[in-house]
């Protein structure tokens, strides 16, 4: 499929210039979500990375009973509604085991609101390991990609509900430790066996090195999202995008207004606009505070940051890019091999 027709397919005028240097297939490639696999093509609008719920206690305390669902789903479903009335037709949930992934409340707030719903597989390593299970400790690469396989193939928690990629996270250290090195390879056999792309919380962090851990490990760049890459400089992020990776500007909030602007400004510049994913990191219900918290809106995208870009002068065509195309590109179930 050409560049025109894969904009076609998605309901948008094909950009003069180089954004795709080569599309996904479609309409047969897949997104895994909650309600079942749906084509790219029919991925829409995207939010590549918010939370419906976080529990941050810690892996030894996190369970399903500290919250009650109803409440959560009452909560969260204004605000679900919300973004897919400003456009929104996707949300990947980027919430992992053991933080309070809950794949039965993404499956019931998506019948609710129409939005597509994405959960994942993988694990969390950041913040010093609180939020990884004691065999996460000790367990292979090997035995805990076969963990997350077997979800990829089965379901998540018992649900049937099949994960849309991998998540897990790292420190934002110069190099990788041990357990989050392990955790890197751990994604990489689980993304050859399945095709799901891995998104590492990486920040400021070894998002180069992550990238040559992959490739050694037979994954392609393209496999990557590199999240919270605003976090990192701009020469380091160009260098991964140039090699193949997603750049992940997900904290975009009323004080990161300038930064987010400043990189995908940047990224155009330096044509490499077709890395790009931006969202929001929004929400959530903790329920370790009173009534769930402050749920932060998944709006900001719409109200201030579209406007930015078109005062930028950026074409209807490059934020269809930004917000339509390279999700559906970046979260393809496809093996991407170095």
């Amino acid at each position: 499929m050409n560049r025109r027709t894969f904009f076609q397919v998605l309901g948008a005028t094909p950009f003069v210039g180089p954004i795709l240097a080569q599309p996904p297939p479609l309409p047969s490639a897949l997104i895994r979500t909650v309600r079942g696999p749906i084509t790219a093509a029919d991925l829409g609008l995207t939010l590549t990375h918010e939370h419906v719920l976080v529990d941050f206690i810690g892996a030894a305390e996190v369970s399903p009973s500290r919250y009650d669902p109803e409440v959560v789903f009452a909560a969260a479903r204004p605000h679900l509604a919300r973004a897919y009335e400003r456009g929104a037709r996707a949300l990947f949930e980027c919430t992992p085991a053991f933080l309070g992934r809950d794949a039965r409340l993404l499956r019931r707030l998506s019948e609710a609101t129409g939005l597509h719903l994405v959960t994942n597989t993988g694990l969390y390593g950041a913040r010093k390991n609180v939020f990884l299970p004691p065999y996460a400790l000790t367990e292979s690469a090997e035995t805990l990609a076969a963990r997350w396989i077997a979800e990829a193939r089965d379901g998540v928690d018992g649900t049937g509900i099949l994960p849309g990629f991998v998540k897990c996270g790292v420190d934002p250290e110069p190099t990788l430790s041990p357990v989050h090195a392990k955790l890197v390879d751990a994604a990489a056999e689980t993304h050859l066996e399945t095709g799901l792309t891995v998104a590492i919380h990486t920040g400021r962090g070894p998002g180069i090195e992550i990238l040559e851990r992959l490739r050694r490990r037979g994954v392609g760049a393209e496999a990557f999202i590199w999240v919270h890459a605003q976090n990192a400089s701009d020469d380091h992020l160009a260098t991964a995008a140039e090699r193949g990776a997603w750049l992940g500007f997900d904290g975009l909030n009323a004080p990161t207004l300038t930064r987010h602007l400043h990189l995908c400004v940047e990224m155009k510049r330096r044509g490499l606009l077709h890395r790009v994913l931006v969202s929001h990191d929004a929400g959530w219900f903790d329920p370790a505070k009173p009534n769930g918290g402050t749920f932060r809106p998944y709006e900001t995208l719409f109200t201030e940051f579209i406007p930015l870009l078109r005062a930028k002068d950026f074409s209807e065509p490059e934020i269809t890019q930004l917000l339509t195309v390279n999700p559906a590109a970046a979260y393809t179930v496809k093996v991407r091999r170095s």
